[in-house]
């Protein structure tokens, strides 16, 4: 302490106050590192939530106690603890996004509830209900959906429901087929619904999953890559990834025809039914006389005189009725059919190693690309007669280096450490380094001037006319200037003999002005310091 008073009184007033200001800001310095490595990492917890939402959460941490930032419309907690917050709310409903489901219908009672209020209470739960379960893809941050039912009015004929859906994207756009997949989850929930009565629509404003955009317009395309698909993983099996290079063309029908056909044969004929009638007839002829009782009586003998004849007749028919053998026929071409299939294959060279040990490409056999040209021609369902080309090429492949670069983990990410915090707390480091090495310390350990000694006495006639031209700031024989104070000797007076002092190199080793020369030169620093510090003196004195 006595020595740090004595540094500390040795200062001028403008050193003292650079000090003062350098150990404060150490401090500062100092206690800023230290809070910075004893804060809590923060890492988000919550992003894009409603505001009613966002406020349940907040009220939710606040009540336990637990340390979070708002940044905009982030939640953020410490990293340590936010699974276990996630969960913890997650129990309690939180967060609920404004969607409720039919939990609404619990709160109704039968006192006072009317068949509109049920209706209307009962529909806000199927869109509560319908929202959440969209919300549970990851491709979703925020739904909203509107049914316009005609309610339970029964004198109302022929209205059908129609229904609406905002969707939020978390992060990429919403597709096509994700659209339509939202579309058919709300018509599959709502009866008498059709998918092409739901809209969807996006952040943006856009109309998405449209009836016209689910039919293609061509299915070659289609057809294309999958033979493309088939070719490619069959080829790189023995040819290795990235070393074939197939592509696919399928030309399809794009018009519809439709054939009917009607055919008969007469040779084919088939009995279906068979008709026979028979008819007899029967006639008998008496001869001629008088017509008397008598004859008219059986067995007389004299009943009736004259000539009888008698005749019979009997006709048979039979209808048989034929149907004729007829064939119809009606074929119906749609469009998407294929009318031929072109497979253009590039194979990449095979390697070689010659006998200096170098890799050199090297075509493939053609007994190889023939094995390879009958294994496409059967992934594809090739047919010469539909005019199918199939060609297959081996020649060397360019190396393209990938784009991009390797996505890993850095050391950063393992020790959970903010990349922020870090720069701050070095930048922190350095100014604390700079401020305690370059500013207080060289202070600190600055020795005090050393005050001057008593006059001594002076030097003979001699020997003071040698000295006083080395003492008045002119060049020495050696090549030393000592600067002087207005050509007056440097100690002033007659110094006469110098004592003996152990700082100049021991008594009986020369003359006094060369002991105070050999001092000079091996201090050079220190007795410019002392000059520097006698000049300032004087003009304070003045």
């Amino acid at each position: 302490m006595q020595q740090f008073l004595k540094v500390w009184t040795g200062l001028d007033l403008r050193r003292q106050v650079i000090v003062v200001l350098a150990t404060v800001g150490i401090f500062f310095a100092i206690l800023t590192m230290s809070r910075m490595a004893s804060a809590p990492s923060m890492t988000l917890l919550y992003a894009g939530l409603e505001s009613g939402a966002a406020g349940d959460v907040v009220r939710s941490l606040e009540q336990r106690g637990v340390a979070f930032e708002v940044r905009g419309g982030s939640i953020f907690v410490d990293q340590n603890e936010r699974d276990q917050l996630r969960l913890t709310l997650a129990s309690e409903g939180l967060p609920a996004n404004g969607n409720r489901g039919y939990e609404l219908l619990d709160t109704l009672t039968g006192f006072g509830t009317t068949s509109q209020m049920f209706d209307a209470a009962y529909w806000r739960a199927k869109e509560g209900e319908l929202a959440r379960t969209i919300i549970s893809s990851p491709h979703i941050a925020m739904a909203r959906v509107h049914i316009a039912s005609t309610g339970s009015n029964p004198f109302q004929r022929g209205v059908t429901p129609k229904a609406s859906v905002s969707l939020t994207p978390n992060g990429s756009a919403i597709t096509s087929a994700q659209g339509k997949a939202v579309r058919y989850l709300v018509a599959s929930a709502v009866a008498g619904l059709s998918p092409d009565d739901v809209a969807v629509i996006d952040a943006n404003g856009a109309l998405i999953g449209q009836a016209e955009d689910t039919q293609p317009s061509n299915g070659g395309e289609d057809k294309a890559q999958i033979l493309r698909d088939r070719v490619q993983r069959l080829l790189e099996a023995r040819v290795g990834f990235g070393n074939a290079v197939v592509e696919v063309s399928v030309d399809t029908v794009t018009e519809s025809e439709a054939i009917r056909e009607h055919t008969f044969d007469p040779d084919g004929r088939v009995a279906i039914s068979t008709e026979t009638e028979e008819s007899t007839n029967s006639s008998n002829d008496a001869g001629g006389g008088d017509v008397t009782v008598a004859s008219n009586l059986p067995d007389q003998e004299n009943g009736g005189g004259g000539d009888s004849s008698s005749s019979q007749n009997s006709e048979t028919r039979e209808r048989i009725n034929y149907e004729v053998s007829e064939t119809e026929r009606e074929i119906i071409r749609a469009p998407g059919a294929v009318k031929r299939v072109t497979v253009a294959v590039l194979v990449n060279e095979a390697t070689v190693t010659d006998e200096a040990g170098q890799t050199l490409p090297a075509p493939r056999e053609e007994a190889e690309l023939d094995a390879l040209r009958e294994l496409v021609s059967s992934a594809v369902g090739y047919d010469e007669a539909r005019g199918d080309i199939i060609t297959i090429k081996s020649m060397a492949l360019l190396s393209v280096p990938a784009a991009g670069t390797l996505a890993g983990t850095s050391l950063l990410d393992r020790a959970n450490l903010d990349l922020m915090s870090i720069i701050q707390m070095a930048v922190l480091a350095v100014v604390t380094l700079i401020l305690g090495l370059f500013v207080v310390r060289p202070l600190l350990s600055k020795e005090p001037v050393p005050a001057l000694a008593p006059p001594v006495a002076a030097l003979p006639p001699a020997e003071r006319d040698a000295a006083e031209p080395a003492l008045s700031g002119e060049v020495t024989p050696d090549g030393f200037e000592l600067p002087g104070l207005d050509g007056e000797p440097l100690f002033g007076g007659d110094l006469g003999a110098l004592p003996d002092l152990p700082m100049m190199g021991g008594a009986g080793t020369g003359a006094p002005v060369d002991r105070l020369r050999e001092m000079i030169s091996e201090r050079q620093d220190e007795t410019v310091e002392i000059l520097r510090s006698w000049l300032e003196d004087k003009e304070e004195n003045v």
